[in-house]
């Protein structure tokens, strides 16, 4: 009967504790799977594009008037571009362009001399056009970029002399050098803002009288990219 009794008080004392020693081990840990890594896109600047851009060109020379643009005003222009680009290492770009800007409010001329001897000089200059290579470093969607080469300056000009049509030395093959900075702000899609610099040498009006040919020119463009379809992410 004792051992009985014991038995059951032993029963009803481990019964009891039970509880506690589970309360004491605790909640059940979960575990969560860590985010996968996900590395930065690299944008690819590969491919051909075209576009169009508007600003302002300025003559680079006041002497007599400017000389072959008579007028040290900005002009307003507009114009297009096209090219092709390479990306060739991780950070730099390759490319080559042509373009072409249509000018505003160019029929100008200055005269200049002493009395009884009188030149006038007039000038219509319709555009500018360059071929161009360019070097350019990236990071991310942004790059900016030098760039020089052949420059063209479409124009006509005359010069009297009392009213009487004289010669004119003046040349409209020239070269050209600038810089800028392009972003890539959709698929498909970059614009710039870009300075280029015009020479096109010594215009020789009359003897003793001569003027630079040069321009500065400030724009900004949009350009649309072939074979771009957003940004390339790396793997590893």
């Amino acid at each position: 009967m004792k051992k009985l009794l014991l038995g059951t008080v032993a029963l009803f004392v481990v019964g009891a504790t039970l509880p506690a020693m589970a309360a004491d081990l605790g909640a059940r840990r979960t575990y969560t799977k860590a985010p996968e890594y996900t590395p930065a896109p690299i944008y690819n600047w590969t491919g051909f594009y075209i576009g169009g851009h508007i600003g302002g060109a300025f003559a680079g020379d006041n002497s007599i008037g400017t000389g072959v643009t008579a007028s040290n005003n900005g002009k307003f222009l507009g114009g297009v571009q096209a090219g092709y680009d390479w990306q060739f290492a991780p950070s730099w770009v390759l490319g080559i362009e042509g373009q072409y800007s249509w000018l505003s409010g160019t029929n100008q001329s200055v005269t200049f001399g002493a009395p009884g001897a009188v030149f006038v000089y007039s000038d219509n200059q319709r555009g500018l056009a360059s071929v161009t290579g360019r070097l350019g470093y990236t990071w991310g969607p942004a790059m900016i970029y030098a760039k020089g080469g052949y420059a063209y300056a479409d124009y006509s000009s005359s010069l009297t002399f009392n009213g009487v049509g004289v010669s004119i030395s003046s040349k409209s093959d020239g070269y050209t050098v600038g810089g800028g900075l392009e972003y890539m702000f959709a698929p498909n899609w970059s614009g710039k803002i870009e300075y280029q610099y015009y020479d096109f040498g010594n215009v020789t009006l009359a003897p003793g009288f001569s003027a630079k040919n040069d321009e500065h020119v400030v724009k900004a463009g949009l350009n649309y990219r072939f074979n771009w379809g957003g940004p390339v992410v790396a793997k590893y």
